[in-house]
This record gives C-alpha cells, sequence and structure tokens, in this order.
C-alpha cells in the first residue's frame, strides 16, 4: 500500500467517526456526490436558518438510567441548598489597602448596627477597607476593634438596616466531632463560595498573633475547630456553619505544606477556625472598648507529654499540663506554681491537654477571677489557688 492510498483510508476512517458522532453523510457517499459550489461560506442546500437544521441531542435508548439517590441525601443537599441561600446574603468580602499592598478576606455581618466580624490578620493595618455585598452593594469600613490574641476584628459599616442580613450565632460548647460544617466565603476572590466537611477536632490550639514581651515567643489562642471543609486564601473571617445556618466558628487558618505560584498556601484537609463562644466574648469588648482583656497565668507547657516524661514524673497516664517554665513576678509564681508540676484539672474539670487549660481559660475566667488547680507534686496531688492576671 502505497502512503498515498494510506492517507486517504485514514481521512475515510476519521470521517467515518465523525459522521457517526453528528450524524452527517457516511464518507462513501461524501466522495460520491458531485462537488457542491460555496458562495460566501452558505451551501445551496443549506436553509437560511441554519440552526433549525441541527440535529436534537437525546438520550439513546437503552442508556444507563437515572439513579434516584436516597432520600436523606436528598433532604441534605436540598438543606444545603437552602442554607446558602438563607446564609450569604450575610456573608461580605473584604478588600483592604494598606502601605505595604493589599489583600483580601471574607467576614459576616452580626447585628443591625452594621458590625461585621473578620480577622484581625485581613484588616490590620488596613489604610482603606471596602466591604462588599452579595446585593453589589460596597461600602467603605472602618476598624472598630482588634485582637491579635483571638485573631479577630470588627469593622463598622454605615449601612441602613433593612439591607442587612445578620447571622445567628451558635454555641459551641455542644458540639460534637464528626458532624456536618459548612463554610462559605470568597477563597481567591471567588465571592460566595461555600465547601462542606466535618468538624475534625475541638479545643486545638495554635500560636496567637500577639507577642511576648520578652520578644521571640508568642501568646497561645485556644479553643480552635479543626476541620476538613476546604479553607484556602480569602476564606479568613467567613463563617464556619452548622446545618441549621448557625456560625459556629469564624474561619482563621490551615495546615498545609502546599503553596501556590505566588506562595500563597493550599488547602491540605486541615482548617482552623476560632469557636463562636469566643468570638461572643471577644465581640461585645471590641465593639464597647476596641480591646478585650486576656485572663493570663504566666507559664509555659509542652502541648504533649512523652511517655519518657510521663515516666520520669510518676504519671500513670501522659495527661495534664506540665509546667515548662513560671515566668517571674506572674500570678503562677506568686501561687506558687513550680517548673515540672503537672495541673491535671481546674475547678474539677479534668484536664488531658494545655488545648484543654486554655479554651477552660478563655471560655469561663477573667482577669481577677480566683481559680483552683489540681496539681501532681512529688508523687501527690495538692490544690493551688491562683488568682488569674491580664496579658501583657
Amino acid at each position: 500500500m502505497t502512503k498515498v492510498s494510506f492517507r486517504i483510508l485514514s481521512v475515510i476512517f476519521v470521517l467515518t467517526f465523525a459522521a457517526l458522532a453528528c450524524g452527517l453523510p457516511s464518507p462513501a457517499q461524501l466522495l460520491q456526490s458531485e462537488p457542491v459550489e460555496v458562495v460566501e461560506g452558505v451551501s445551496p442546500d443549506t436553509p437560511v436558518n441554519a440552526s433549525e437544521a441541527l440535529p436534537t441531542l437525546v438520550s439513546e435508548t437503552g442508556a444507563v438510567p437515572v439513579v434516584q439517590p436516597p432520600v436523606d441525601l436528598v433532604s441534605q443537599q436540598d438543606a444545603l441548598i437552602a442554607l446558602h441561600a438563607k446564609v450569604s446574603p450575610g456573608v461580605v468580602s473584604i478588600q483592604v489597602l494598606t502601605e505595604l499592598g493589599g489583600g483580601q478576606g471574607s467576614g459576616f455581618v452580626i447585628d443591625n448596627d452594621g458590625h461585621i466580624v473578620t480577622n484581625f490578620h485581613v484588616v490590620h493595618g488596613g489604610t482603606d477597607i471596602e466591604v462588599a455585598f452579595p446585593s453589589g452593594l460596597k461600602v467603605k469600613g472602618e476598624i472598630i476593634g482588634e485582637d491579635a490574641d483571638s485573631d479577630l476584628a470588627i469593622i463598622k459599616v454605615d449601612v441602613p438596616a433593612d439591607q442587612l442580613v445578620p447571622l445567628t450565632l451558635g454555641d459551641s460548647s455542644n458540639l460534637q466531632v464528626g458532624q456536618i460544617v459548612v463554610a462559605i466565603g470568597n477563597p481567591f476572590g471567588l465571592n460566595g463560595t461555600m465547601t462542606t466537611g466535618i468538624l475534625s477536632g475541638q479545643g486545638r490550639t495554635l500560636d496567637s498573633l500577639n507577642e511576648t514581651p520578652e520578644g521571640g515567643r508568642f501568646y497561645s489562642t485556644g479553643d480552635l475547630l479543626q476541620t476538613d471543609a476546604a479553607i484556602n486564601p480569602g476564606n479568613s473571617g467567613g463563617p464556619l456553619l452548622n446545618l441549621n445556618g448557625e456560625v459556629i466558628g469564624v474561619n482563621r487558618a490551615i495546615r498545609t505544606f502546599n503553596s501556590t505560584d505566588a506562595g500563597e498556601p493550599l488547602n491540605s484537609g486541615v482548617g482552623f477556625a476560632i469557636s463562636i463562644n469566643i468570638v461572643k466574648r471577644v465581640a461585645p469588648a471590641l465593639i464597647a472598648n476596641g480591646s478585650y482583656d486576656y485572663p493570663y497565668l504566666g507559664i509555659s507547657s509542652l502541648n504533649e507529654i512523652t511517655l519518657d516524661i510521663a515516666n520520669e514524673l510518676g504519671l500513670e497516664r501522659a495527661v495534664g499540663v506540665v509546667i515548662t517554665q513560671v515566668v517571674p513576678g506572674g500570678p503562677s509564681d506568686d501561687a506558687g506554681l513550680q517548673v515540672s508540676d503537672v495541673i491535671t484539672a481546674v475547678d474539677g474539670q479534668e484536664l488531658n491537654s494545655f488545648g484543654d487549660m486554655i479554651s477552660y481559660l478563655f471560655n469561663n475566667t477573667s482577669p481577677g477571677d480566683t481559680i483552683t488547680f489540681t496539681v501532681f507534686r512529688d508523687g501527690s496531688s495538692i490544690p493551688i489557688e491562683l488568682v488569674v492576671g491580664s496579658r501583657p
């Protein structure tokens, strides 16, 4: 077979598939028909309204039948659709200009007075803040309160109450790992994006954005929620919700080892949100005073007790808060706490980790309160009272 004839057969083969796909005449008919003169790209046999001659795409007889999803999945789908329609009007996009450039994040309305919750790291240092509502309304925003410890901030906008959709704040004390959660925000500037996942963990602890006086270290922030709902740059400050549409957290951060070409972090299934009960304590103070006074102990601790440390301290279980440093003149120093003490309970509530203690303090105490620690020292448990201080 010559190369020329091979090319002809190849063309016929390709045309055969094209004809089967498009309902055109067969290759044999095309090759046998007489040449047709085409004037200005229109065949004499083509109707003036060519669209009327196009084939109609219909399902073939015997095609895979439509599968009806289980009723519970349909109900969940309907619930998510309704949730987005209900909540998204209260979620805003925030554009920030700073002396170093600009940034973008999310936020949500919490009342009819125009107060919006977002992250400290989204708006801090902003010289010009623009708030965009899903309705198309865009207004300037003013920062009236910031808190580097919780990574929360409050923006005030001058908008009529009838154009505001405040979201309902839930209760993070009754959450359970495994329940479905929903994140709504503006990742990468894609407004109104909704993602779903589960609550992966509670009581997580990260470094705050508030540096200690000695420098080089940061205070801890606690009572964080962990989720696998997709959270990406631009989601920060947006709401994390339960299936009732109640806000249970404020999306804050992701833990990842991946990034875009521009260096922005990418979601890897580990996201964190500030629990709504922390927000309900901090936000009113930010609105009223512009700041929040955090409880302070003046100690450092390990995030986890290793087996070696547990054996060295004589612990039956590797739980509790091992003190590794006591700040001179701080509340813990005044109360008599020592390095290597293990705090096993506070006010009768058992502590498994440092995160448990931080969550308890942030949710239940204020500077000036007196609390009672149960401390394991030299093989015995002793009670120690402590007056909670204020973070420097």
